[in-house]
Order: structure tokens, then sequence, then C-alpha cells
């Protein structure tokens, strides 16, 4: 899976796993190791994640069209015989 991120979002994101480590393991962590990092995320761990989420907007997406399905039948008259 390829993940697009602009330039700013990558930068945010490298200087976000410098912080992690430093504040997790009290390692000063290169910008370009931080780079790896994120490859290794964006290639081995986001897939799971956005596949997870694919499948929540589905259940979501599901159970709001049950719900329209309710309320549009509610408005069903009645036919008398």
């Amino acid at each position: 899976m390829f993940i697009r991120l602009t330039q700013e979002q990558q930068q945010i994101m490298i200087a976000d796993i410098q912080y992690f480590f430093m504040e997790e393991r009290g390692e000063d962590i290169s910008e370009f190791a931080a780079e790896r990092v994120l490859d290794f995320v964006k290639e081995s761990l986001a897939p799971h994640i956005y596949n997870t989420a694919v499948k929540d907007a589905k259940h979501v997406a599901e159970q709001q069209w049950a719900s329209l399905e309710e309320e549009i039948l509610t408005l069903e008259q009645p036919i008398r015989r």
C-alpha cells in the first residue's frame, strides 16, 4: 500500500518519531533513522490499520442504512381492503 504524505506531514511524523525515541528509550535518533521507522510503519503496519478503518466505516454505513430503511418504511400508508 502506498501512502502519500505531504512533505509537511512527513516532517511532522519524523519529528514525532524522534521525540518518541528520546522520551521512551532515551535514544537520540537521526532524521534518516526516523524516516526509516516511518517507512516501516507505512509499509508494514499502515495496511492493517487502514483495513480496520475500512471495516469500521462499512459497519457504520450499514447501521446508517438500516436506520434509514426503517425510517422510510414508517412512511408507508396502510392499505384498506
